[in-house]
């Protein structure tokens, strides 16, 4: 009898989903890593419990829920395993091109209770276009997810008839996402990271491919979204930086959810159990106030913002500062969380299959990427001093 799934579908909470489905991931994060990629019936599981449709609009099945409980959602399941966690906000990132094409188009790829887009970043390829749509040639890096999608995007530059490229209403270069069935591409096994395996974030090309117009769409100008609503009044780049910090601060309370209970049996040569040491009392808690701030932090902005989000109109500079600065924050305590575990656990953290090697590994391939850059801060705070004059923020 299979009732995978069966009692998570009664749990309307996200998040209580997410802690539901967590203990099933754990049994599998080895594998996870070794296969790089979800296996069944865990992945089944994932899609029934319909983690993966919070930020889909409703128009196309999707639970559209408020941002704070999505990124509460995406953490708890990082506590479990990071890669799951970074896919599964990576396949909600993607569901936000739904409302930027048409609605059949959105349906046809969705209608499928498995359907999930998967792309890498945008790079400096082109797509011609073509009467009906667009000519696709090239490829992508960092598509994490690619296993687990039946869809895939693209996104390119749109070179029009007479050879010159397609601008925005802000007179700059338009970036086109362009979607196709992932049977038109071609893996490119590049995926041999220190952390983060189990993502399986390959590459994927792309040769000579037609994709008509209504499977493409352009997330750069918010006003040109379908539905409506404070949750799309977000950018697409700010929701996907709460991905990555509910995944950073998920990994970071595993972490130090671990060194606690080392803490409590450990007793190294020559010292006092650590639960015992002063040192290490202040230092946890030190610890804990630094990620539980993060995480109230986050919330409040979300909140905040939401509250006052326009139904049509996207939210503006301040607010996709202020998110910004959230989002590094959250990661950057995230990431001094993790390094203090894994010195103070000492050798019981250097072993493979420990409770602190995977996650310190994920939480630092994760601190690499752009989203945890430190000249975040430096344009948070040139923009609460002196705002943006020339509305080249786009959050």
């Amino acid at each position: 009898m299979n009732d995978i799934g069966v009692s998570s579908l009664h749990k309307p909470d996200p998040v209580a989903r997410a802690r539901e489905v967590g203990p099933a991931i754990a049994a599998v994060a080895d594998e996870i890593e070794r296969l790089q990629d979800i296996p069944e019936p865990l992945i089944s599981r994932l899609h029934e419990s319909r983690l993966f449709r919070m930020l889909l609009p409703r128009s196309v099945g999707g639970d559209q829920v408020e941002p704070w409980v999505y990124f509460r959602a995406i953490s708890e399941i990082a506590r479990y395993d990071g890669s799951v966690g970074w896919n599964m906000f990576v396949a909600n990132s993607s569901a936000l091109i739904a409302p930027f094409i048409s609605l059949e188009a959105a349906r046809e790829i969705y209608g499928d209770p498995r359907g999930l887009i998967s792309w890498g970043p945008p790079n400096q390829h082109r797509a011609v276009a073509a009467p009906g749509g667009y000519r696709v040639t090239g490829e992508w890096h960092f598509s994490s997810g690619y296993r687990q999608a039946n869809w895939i995007g693209a996104h390119a530059l749109v070179v029009e008839p007479d050879g010159s490229l397609r601008l925005n209403r802000f007179g700059r270069p338009t970036v086109r996402t362009m979607l196709m069935p992932k049977s038109r591409t071609v893996p490119i096994h590049d995926w041999n990271t220190l952390g983060m395996r189990g993502t399986a974030s390959e590459g994927y090309s792309v040769k000579d491919v037609f994709v008509a117009e209504a499977f493409s769409g352009t997330r750069e100008d918010p006003t040109l979204r379908r539905d409506r609503g404070p949750l799309y009044a977000f950018t697409t780049q700010g929701l996907y930086a709460v991905g990555v910090a509910a995944v950073a601060l998920g990994l970071a309370r595993a972490m130090l959810d671990a060194f606690i209970e080392l803490a409590l049996e450990k007793t190294p040569r020559n010292m006092v159990r650590l639960a015992d040491s002063p040192v290490i009392q202040s230092d946890v808690a030190r610890r804990e106030a630094d990620i539980g701030s993060a995480r109230a932090y986050m919330v409040e902005i979300l909140q905040d913002i939401w509250e006052h989000a326009d139904d049509v109109e996207p939210i503006g500079t301040s607010d996709r500062a202020r998110l910004r600065l959230g989002c590094t924050q959250a990661i950057h305590m995230a990431e001094k969380t993790t390094n203090w575990v894994y010195k103070a656990a000492g050798t019981s953290a250097i072993f493979i299959g420990t409770p602190f090697e995977r996650r310190y590994r994920d939480l630092h391939t994760l601190s690499q990427q752009i989203q945890a850059r430190e000249a975040h801060f430096e344009t948070v705070g040139r923009i609460l001093m002196n705002g943006d004059p020339d509305g080249t923020f786009l959050g």
